[in-house]
């Protein structure tokens, strides 16, 4: 079923609760009538809130005894700034140590629940020109790919019982952050194109679809392990370009070339921005999932308008 929540109502613990998709998650589970429980690096003010500390492997204790489900979307913001010495570890360790402490706690609790829901990335699969990748393909090379190796590791450490699911999530497309949200001012003042050539693969979700996707995975038993939550039609860069050119009825055809792409943000440009990976959501599709956005077109009118600000 396309839904963010299942019957009868579960309690949910939630890491990431402020972040883009956590913050419309948390909202949307609470308003179908489940209890979310927020993990929070402070000390606790309200009964929704557990404090922890997952870079010194802390949580509160007794965490997990009424949580039927665990959410973990934490990470660093990739997008944030230059892939520096630091950003590069600040990246990986926010994703780990997470990841790591949530199972350790898992573990040691007297009252597991029943399903782990881990975010990932399709970053996993590398730069991988126009190769369809499913679940089944082995991952890539390079920092996203490695990072997001050691972000599902953990997940292999859960005890026998506990349904894990790693989310390969792709671009989700918003106009209320990510990467949708920092190209609509540029586009919008007609000065947007293609990057590079354009001719890489990207594969994305709109988030309503990830909401769907996270409910869906939350309940379907036949769901576990490695889960691409991408749209099933990916496009190439210049398509999307085309596209969003389109519904904002603006030209799109002021190419940003690559290497002014590396001048500006470096190691980033190559594997965010010009890095082919034609992702197809194979598990999701086998299971009967319903996509409410399969060409990326429509989702773009619908999440924009005719050029009307969203």
């Amino acid at each position: 079923m396309n839904a963010t929540h299942a019957s009868p109502a579960m309690t949910v613990l939630m890491a990431g609760a402020s972040g883009l998709v956590g913050r419309v998650l948390a909202a949307r589970l609470t308003d179908q009538g489940h209890r979310v429980l927020k993990l929070v690096r402070r000390p606790a003010v309200t009964p929704d809130e557990i404090s922890w500390n997952p870079g010194a492997g802390e949580i509160a204790p007794g965490a997990f005894e009424e949580a039927d489900a665990v959410i973990n979307l934490a990470g660093e913001n990739l997008a944030a700034g230059r892939w520096t010495a630091r950003r590069r570890e600040a990246i990986l360790r926010s994703r780990v140590d997470t990841t790591r402490t949530l199972v350790a706690a898992v573990r040691e609790a007297k009252r597991r629940p029943a399903v782990f829901v881990n975010a990932s990335a399709t970053g996993i699969y590398g730069d991988r020109g126009d190769e369809v990748l499913t679940e089944a393909s082995v991952a890539g090379t390079g920092f996203l790919a490695d990072v997001c190796r050691a972000w599902e590791e953990p997940l292999a450490a859960a005890p026998a019982g506990v349904r894990t699911v790693a989310l390969r999530t792709g671009v989700v497309l918003t106009p209320q952050g990510g990467a949708l949200a920092k190209m609509l001012p540029a586009f919008r003042v007609g000065v947007g194109g293609r990057l590079g050539n354009g001719r890489q693969w990207m594969s994305w979700i709109t988030l309503e679809d990830l909401l769907g996707v996270i409910g869906h995975v939350l309940t379907r038993v036949d769901c576990r392990g490695a889960i691409n939550a991408v749209a099933p039609q990916p496009v190439t860069n210049a398509d999307f370009t085309t596209a969003l050119g389109r519904v904002l009825g603006r030209p799109t055809v002021l190419p940003v070339p690559a290497f002014a792409l590396r001048l500006l943000f470096g190691q980033m440009a190559d594997e965010a921005l010009l890095s082919s990976t034609r992702v197809e959501p194979k598990i999701l599709m086998d299971s009967e999932f319903q996509f409410r956005h399969a060409e990326v077109a429509v989702p773009l009118r619908d999440l924009l308008g005719s050029g009307r600000k969203a």
